[in-house]
Order: structure tokens, then sequence, then C-alpha cells
């Protein structure tokens, strides 16, 4: 079996319950409350139940208190899973997003999501679902705007000429016709 690792020595139990009682991190107080127990001369088995764990946990936690100190025990986000296109790929789709479709070439008349990971698929051979595609777009600076359709014979001074001027239908109703305050 091996040997228990040792904790900082530039910490004690009491200074770990101080600093536990100023997080606002949930987890972390857990964490240095567990680790006040081991300071204090008490079992790994005893933090352990302290934080609810178990004792292998309160190894990784030693490690990372060890390593980076108090703030190593707080609450990180997980990396999730790593990006499928590489910033080549990346920048070769901004080049066709910021393009815009050739409809002779690619088919489409303007890009939707769907239009895109098929162009992604048909370039690179990465298959991407139309979420992570969006995360990515986002990610690159681009929103979903949908120009509103425009003839390219329309008129400028028709369209003025055609807008409606008339006041509105609705008026405000006159005072005694309101029901009375109780």
């Amino acid at each position: 079996m091996g040997q228990a690792l040792a904790l900082r020595e530039d910490f004690d139990g009491s200074d770990l319950r101080r600093l536990a009682r100023g997080s606002r991190d949930a987890d972390q107080t857990r964490r240095l409350l567990a680790l006040a127990v081991i300071y204090a001369g008490g079992s790994r088995a005893e933090a352990a139940r302290t934080g609810g764990v178990g004792r292998q946990i309160v190894r990784d936690w030693v490690m990372r208190f060890n390593a980076e100190g108090p703030e190593g025990l707080i609450t990180r986000k997980a990396p999730g899973s790593p990006s499928k296109l590489n910033d080549v790929q990346r920048a070769a789709l901004v080049q066709v997003v910021e393009r815009g479709p050739n409809p002779k070439v690619d088919g489409v008349v303007r890009w939707r999501l769907l239009d895109l990971a098929a162009w992604v698929w048909d370039r690179f051979g990465i298959s991407l679902s139309e979420a992570t595609l969006s995360r990515e777009l986002k990610a690159l600076g681009f929103s979903k705007l949908s120009a509103r359709p425009r003839h390219y014979a329309q008129d400028a001074d028709a369209i003025d000429a055609f807008k409606k001027t008339s006041r509105p239908a609705w008026r405000m109703s006159a005072r005694r016709s309101r029901p009375a305050p109780r």
C-alpha cells in the first residue's frame, strides 16, 4: 500500500476552517473542511466521511491543494470535448460564410446551417451537427441573421408611395366608460 501524501505546511486546520467560512463555493467549503480534519490529526477515512466522498477523492483533493492551494479546491468547469475543426478549417469556413453561396455552384441562395454542415462534410470530411456548427459560427463572431427577401428590380420610390399613412384605428376610451375603482 502506498504512503499517504503529506499536506502543505504553510496552512493548518484553523486556517482552512477560516477560509471555509469565507468561501462562496459550497464544494470548496466542503473540501477545505475535509482537509482541516486531516490537519487536526484525523485519518483520511474521517476526512472522506466529512466530505461525503471516498478516500481516493480526498487524495485527489490533497494533490490539488498541495499544487494550487485553496484556489485549487474551487469547482471548475469541465473542459468538454475538443473542437472538430482546426484553425485552418475555421478560416475557410469564415471565408465561405462571408463570401456567400453561389447559386449555380452551391445550389442554394443563402447559407443555412444544414447547407454549411454539408459543405464542411464535402470539403473536410467532418460530420458536424447543426448545433455544433451554430456554436462554432457564434464563436467566430457570426450571428443568425436573416435578411428580408428583396426583389432585384425593386423600386425604392414605389415602396414609399404604397406605405400606409392613415391614422391607427384604435382610440383611447373615454373616462366615463372605464369602471370605477373599488
